[in-house]
């Protein structure tokens, strides 16, 4: 989403942090530059002023000016101030902000916004992780009955979920849907229970009245705001208008990755004085992550996030997976079995282009992936070629003579060159096992990314899938193309 953004604020950036000393006419052409960047990206106008006058009165302070690195200074100041924009003035920005789930059982929370918003899909997403990741019992109840199917929808998506949903009566109306379900959450001792209301296309007076009516019996802890972030400054325009009619405790923003200026979720949190506490990101039901401002800020200006990839990791791959290979990494042993596992679970992640987004120097990896034609395709022809060797070749590369890798070509549908690429990436990383084995197994790892970062660990990842020229992916690891120590260090000041 915020590709274009980072890549303008970017090169501001590389211009300050190239000089030795700032003056302050640098630094207010350089936010010039930034407030022009935050406007074409769709923020709004008086949000931009703020932020440049708080930024530009920090960054012209005699501490800036006379640091012995006053560009790495500069872009700290706007770091901190994209982070309170985003929503981490009231703390360290460095957490979501929960839901409030302290209330007699059933806790009532109420999806509201236009239709169209992904209202549904993200009631169902919040329920799977209430129940998933809380321990929560949940249950779902649509109020929509102008919507065709709208019930129906909320049902099924309850049932890929594992959630309960409130069985359909027709004809019956909103505020009866909701009186009924908090009866039968009460009866069936349910922890949460989320009401998805009807949309608009527009917000009108009927809206505003259903939902009031339904906030009135209902009375939600929890009043969310589901806004499509595609919508550009006009989805800052309607919540502005459910602001000044429902009692709204927080946004959730849908379509995070899509290819919108990003222009809606700078401005929410400043528009509604509400925080934003989800983000969709995809159209899976697990396709919805906590909205962390200073993680957000971190990525808008290329510095990766790091915590969000590790959790990610976390969720998706399986502990008997890597116990195994723990296993095997201490014994320094690393066969195409267990290649081809980290190729799903890189792939499980989002695939490339994801991780590439969460790792510092997000802007040069992108641009080395698509200077080497790497893409998620790439993982899929990896998979397919190793899919095609037999068991003993899985297990014993070593068989693989011409004979054999023409065999796996044709049934893999690739070329021989292909996949002698996938050995040469095998070699390379059963040979860093057995470097983590010489330096005394797990325990040597943290030394070893140390000492080189993610390329040392896995090398051959640019080269090897991608099957260019360049020979690794900038900005991945530890090197130049990741982030600078000292502004590391800075950052990272309290």
């Amino acid at each position: 989403m915020f590709d274009s953004l980072s890549d303008r604020l970017g090169n501001v950036f590389d211009s300050l942090r190239g000089r030795g000393a700032l003056k302050e006419d640098d630094v207010r052409a350089a936010m010039r530059e930034v407030r022009i960047a935050l406007l074409e990206a769709d923020v709004a106008l008086p949000v931009v002023r703020r932020f440049i006058d708080k930024v530009t009165e920090a960054a012209i302070g005699q501490e800036v000016l006379r640091s012995v690195t006053p560009g790495q200074q500069v872009v700290k100041i706007v770091n901190d101030a994209l982070v309170e924009m985003l929503g981490g003035e009231d703390g360290d920005g460095a957490s979501a902000a929960k839901l409030d789930l302290e209330a007699k059982p059933p806790v009532v929370i109420m999806m509201v916004g236009l239709q169209g918003s992904g209202k549904t899909t993200s009631t169902a997403k919040i329920a799977k992780r209430l129940k998933e990741t809380e321990g929560k019992k949940v249950m779902m109840a649509s109020l929509d009955v102008n919507r065709p199917a709208a019930q129906e929808q909320l049902a099924v998506l309850g049932e890929q979920a594992g959630v309960a949903t409130l069985p359909i009566i027709a004809g019956q109306q909103p505020v009866d849907i909701a009186n009924r379900a908090i009866s039968a959450a009460k009866l069936q001792s349910f922890d949460v229970l989320m009401l998805d209301t009807a949309g608009r296309l527009h917000v009108d007076e009927a809206l505003m009245a259903e939902m009031k009516a339904v906030a009135s019996v209902s009375a939600p802890k929890e009043v969310l705001l589901v806004v499509d972030s595609l919508t550009g400054q006009d989805a800052v325009n309607v919540a502005q208008s459910f602001t000044g009619e429902v009692p709204l405790t927080g946004v959730v923003l849908t379509r995070m990755d899509g290819d919108a200026r990003g222009g809606a979720a700078l401005s929410m949190r400043a528009v509604t004085g509400k925080p934003i506490k989800f983000a969709g990101t995809g159209e899976k039901l697990d396709a919805i992550e906590p909205f962390v401002p200073s993680r957000v800020a971190n990525r808008i200006l290329g510095m990766g996030d790091i915590v969000s990839m590790v959790e990610k990791a976390a969720a998706t791959v399986k502990e008997e997976d890597a116990e195994r290979l723990a296993k095997k990494m201490a014994s320094g042993k690393f066969d195409l079995d267990d290649l081809r596992m980290q190729l799903q679970q890189m792939t499980k992640m989002g695939g490339l282009g994801m991780i590439a987004q969460m790792m510092p120097g997000m802007k040069k990896a992108k641009q080395a992936m698509q200077s080497s034609g790497m893409d998620d395709r790439v993982l899929l022809r990896m998979d397919a070629i190793i899919s095609s060797m037999t068991p003993k070749e899985r297990a014993n590369p070593a068989l693989l003579n011409a004979k054999r890798k023409k065999r796996v070509a044709a049934g893999s549908g690739t070329q021989v060159q292909d996949v002698n690429k996938v050995l040469k990436m095998h070699q390379e990383m059963a040979k860093a096992m057995k470097q983590i084995k010489k330096m005394g197994g797990l325990k040597g790892l943290g030394a070893l990314f140390g000492k080189g970062g993610l390329d040392a660990a896995m090398p051959g990842l640019g080269g090897g899938m991608g099957g260019g020229a360049g020979g690794g992916m900038p900005g991945l690891g530890g090197g130049a193309g990741g982030l600078p120590p000292d502004l590391a260090n800075l950052l990272n000041k309290k």
